[in-house]
């Protein structure tokens, strides 16, 4: 049975990210071992890492590197032996050289970039951004199959990656411009959007990535 380890570090959007993990992988026709956990040993070795995240970009930061071992595992798992591995709004961010919120913190840097707070160009868009928004240009990716532009997904943030490399880029949205809001090479991925929240659609995405083997 493959083994799946949902990050515990503290982020606050973790039990809703089990729940709908958990429902997910009910309408596997092989469902996975999901772990909600913190502990090296499970991590580095699991055959997929979820890391979920809200809030600061330095705060989520923080709260991975308190664990003992748990940027070295998530490095194991993820760089080494190649297990999947899918970041939920800040967990995406985490992805990238750094963030630029209050002030400059280094993160995993394994997508090339830097998260930044939007500029919206018009005043009747607001920040944060909340609420429902279009999927467009989504790539042809195991972890999006059946997700297509026109999907509506949830969102709440203030902040993006913006990788440097364009052929990243997995989906954007167009909240008073157009920004990504989805990134994916080789064995990782990520969306900026809330899939535990965007209803049918967010349950296909995580069905999709408990069935990713990359």
């Amino acid at each position: 049975m493959r083994s799946i380890a949902l990050i515990d570090y503290g982020s606050g959007n973790l039990r809703s990210a089990e729940k709908a993990l958990l429902k997910a992988n009910q309408a596997l026709g092989e469902p996975c071992a999901i772990h909600t956990t913190a502990d090296p040993d499970i991590v580095a070795n699991a055959d997929g890492v979820v890391l979920p995240g809200v809030g600061a970009f330095a705060a989520c930061m923080a709260g991975v590197r308190s664990k003992p071992g748990l940027p070295e595992a998530l490095n194991r798992a993820v760089r080494e032996r190649g297990a999947a591995f899918l970041g939920i709004c800040v967990g995406m961010q985490l992805l990238a050289t750094s963030g630029k919120e209050f002030g400059e913190t280094l993160g995993l840097d394994w997508i090339g970039g830097e998260v930044r707070r939007l500029s919206v160009a018009e005043h009747a868009f607001k920040i944060p951004h909340m609420g429902w928004n279009a999927l467009e240009n989504v790539i042809d990716h195991p972890v999006f199959a059946g997700i297509n532009d026109g999907d509506h997904m949830y969102f709440t943030h203030s902040f993006a990656l913006f990788p440097q490399d364009e052929r990243d880029i997995a989906a954007v949205t167009d909240h008073g411009g157009r920004f990504p809001i989805a990134v994916a090479r080789g064995n990782i991925a990520g969306v900026q959007f809330h899939p535990e929240k965007s209803q049918a659609a967010g349950l296909k995405l995580l069905a999709n990535f408990l069935e990713w083997r990359p």
